[in-house]
């Protein structure tokens, strides 16, 4: 399964700051030791790539470190050569999953991403560009280029965003966009305060558990049956609903945020709807918590490429 990463881009942080950025490099050296996992850096995106989704001049900020201090603040981290690289290639894992699971593997991940509060205009949430509508976008434009068929309608595109913070960047941006469905599980009275509107938004109270998280998602995923066909989907499979999670306030265990990968990846799978995975927000108490329940949900993900490629091996064996 090819999984991308951008862990050699290290963010230079404050002593202090909240952001637990080990945390990818943890990730990416677990799945290492599992040579199911086929690891590779991740391209950054090009100008013209991110200009799909973001305005020529909030790239040239991020790119040339004229961001104000106001700016910076919003997003959380300091400008640096780094932040600029390192969010250009974390939009490059997302676009590298996306057309390898498009082109027949049916899964892939990157082991970051999921920068859903990042606007056309301006980032946010520790998020400086917008990952999934980056990857959405371009993988739009290339399926118009596969010929008359393709060109005979858009690739649809579904972004299911079960991080615990409402993806308000990403509702924005594809707001009234009907080739794009946006669908936000999230926590009511998390960040951010002023929510945008996704096309289809589910807000759980503080606490939420197990039970009530996984009928939540049922229902949200039977109305996005009703409502939409994607041809692909971007999951960001946020580890930030885990009962251990500093910022999370939802109160899933082990098994439930296990349960919550099987639910969109069995939904997805029933429907062949290829899948890029984006590893979202994960604040655990211990970073190794975090690490640990990512770890199971690219487990999870490990297990359904497995059946893509059983699939194209033996198509009446599916």
């Amino acid at each position: 399964m090819h999984v991308f990463y951008a862990t050699e881009f290290v963010l230079p942080l404050p002593p202090g700051h909240r952001f637990p950025m080990d945390k990818y490099r943890l990730l990416r050296d677990a799945l290492a030791r599992d040579p199911a996992y086929r690891l590779q850096q991740a391209l950054p995106a090009t100008a013209g790539e991110l200009a799909l989704v973001h305005t020529a001049a909030y790239i040239d900020a991020v790119e040339r470190g004229t961001l104000s201090a106001a700016q910076q603040r919003e997003i959380g981290f300091p400008w640096s050569p780094h932040l600029a690289e390192r969010a250009r290639r974390s939009v490059g894992a997302t676009v590298q999953a996306a057309r390898v699971a498009l082109a027949g593997q049916g899964v892939a991940a990157n082991v970051a991403g999921g920068t859903h509060h990042a606007y056309a205009d301006r980032g946010g949430g520790f998020c400086v560009f917008n990952d999934a509508a980056v990857a959405a976008r371009l993988m739009q434009a290339e399926w118009g280029r596969r010929g008359p068929a393709a060109r005979s309608r858009p690739l649809r595109v579904a972004i299911i965003d079960l991080d615990v913070h409402q993806g308000n960047g990403t509702a924005a941006i594809f707001r009234n966009d009907p080739t794009v469905f946006t669908l936000s599980l999230h926590g009511a009275n998390n960040y951010p305060a002023r929510k945008a509107s996704s096309d289809l938004d589910v807000a759980l109270p503080d606490g939420c558990g197990d039970d009530a998280y996984l009928e939540a998602l049922h229902g949200a995923l039977e109305t996005l049956q009703t409502r939409y066909a994607p041809d692909l989907a971007i999951y960001l499979a946020g580890a930030d609903v885990h009962e251990g999670d500093r910022l999370g306030r939802l109160r899933l265990s082990d098994d439930g945020v296990e349960a919550r990968d099987r639910v969109v990846l069995e939904w997805l799978w029933q429907r062949r709807i290829p899948v890029a995975l984006t590893m979202a927000g994960g604040y655990g108490h211990d970073i190794h918590t975090t690490v640990c329940v990512q770890q199971r949900t690219m487990a999870v993900a490990l297990g359904y490429w497995r059946r893509w490629q059983a699939m194209a091996q033996s198509p009446h064996a599916a």
